[in-house]
């Protein structure tokens, strides 16, 4: 063990770079793949299928829990310009 360096805030810094560094793309990722369409995105129209005015909608739930997902990811960027506007301390 060194006495330079702590072994605490490392760790700290760790979790926190994980959960921001891989926590909030995935969840936008969670939160595109909510407005997708429940079909797995799939469209006719131009090969002969259903025109595209008969496209079927994500459901009400669906849009609500993606609006949140990118709410959050909102959130987390503007407190982190927050964070950095006011001296990172």
């Amino acid at each position: 063990m060194s006495e330079f360096i702590e072994w605490d805030a490392l760790a700290r810094v760790l979790v926190v770079g994980i959960l921001v560094g891989a926590g909030i793309p995935a969840l936008f990722a969670l939160g595109l793949r909510l407005v997708v369409k429940p079909d797995g995105g799939t469209s006719a129209g131009a090969d002969g299928g259903a025109p595209a005015a008969a496209r079927t909608r994500p459901g009400i739930g669906r849009l609500v829990a993606a609006g949140l997902c990118f709410a959050v990811c909102v959130g987390a960027v503007i407190t982190g310009i927050g964070f950095l506007v006011s001296g990172g301390h």
